[in-house]
């Protein structure tokens, strides 16, 4: 049974924030968030890459201040509710881990020996990194994420619907707790996903 929002762990229950375009609002109270693949790249369709996300995402919850309520890792892009946990810039924590996935990943896809696509995805994150001045070689990430605030239940419940039914949507599965790169197992289900959550 899929939990009502009621509550926001790690956050204030204050509504008098609104959304600002491109730039987190209030960093204790939830934020959606969206990442994609320069040029909408499907790099995730791999479980090594994906597998860099999770493993990032985990040790952004132990030390870098992530409190993370939702998510879901897509062929091109991943979905999050999230928010920073006391003095935490929500800022901060997505260019640590924008930058730090971005280096793994393309290490992974130059060192896998199984990666049939290797010479052309390195074609096109070098091209996105040339066009791209505050980059030395490569691009992975675009550099956009637009983060919206979701300071009230019924935004909120909106987003983290749409965030578990993406897999849904793109006909990977029939039921969003089926696709096991979500938070939609904990959300549906009584079992946990990959990722421990803080439940909305």
């Amino acid at each position: 049974m899929l939990y009502l929002p009621q509550i926001v762990a790690c956050a204030r229950n204050d509504s008098t924030f609104m959304s600002r375009k491109y730039k987190p609002g209030d960093n204790q109270l939830p934020h959606f968030i969206t990442f994609s693949t320069v040029d909408w790249i499907d790099v995730f369709t791999r479980d090594i890459y994906r597998q860099i996300l999770i493993d990032s995402l985990q040790y952004c919850q132990k030390n870098k201040g992530l409190c993370l309520n939702a998510w879901v890792i897509m062929t091109n892009h991943l979905h999050l509710i999230m928010s920073g946990r006391k003095q935490t810039l929500i800022s901060d924590i997505l260019r640590d881990f924008k930058k730090f996935t971005s280096k793994q990943i393309l290490q992974a896809i130059q060192n896998n020996p199984k990666e049939s696509r290797k010479n052309w995805l390195l074609y096109m994150f070098g091209r996105a990194g040339k066009r791209n001045s505050n980059n030395e070689n490569f691009q992975f990430w675009q550099q956009e994420y637009h983060p919206i605030e979701l300071n009230n239940p019924e935004i909120l419940r909106q987003k983290l619907d749409y965030l578990h039914e993406n897999p849904v949507r793109a006909g990977f599965v029939y039921e969003p707790q089926q696709y096991i790169y979500s938070s939609a197992v904990d959300y549906y289900t009584d079992r946990k996903g990959l990722i421990k959550i803080e439940y909305l």
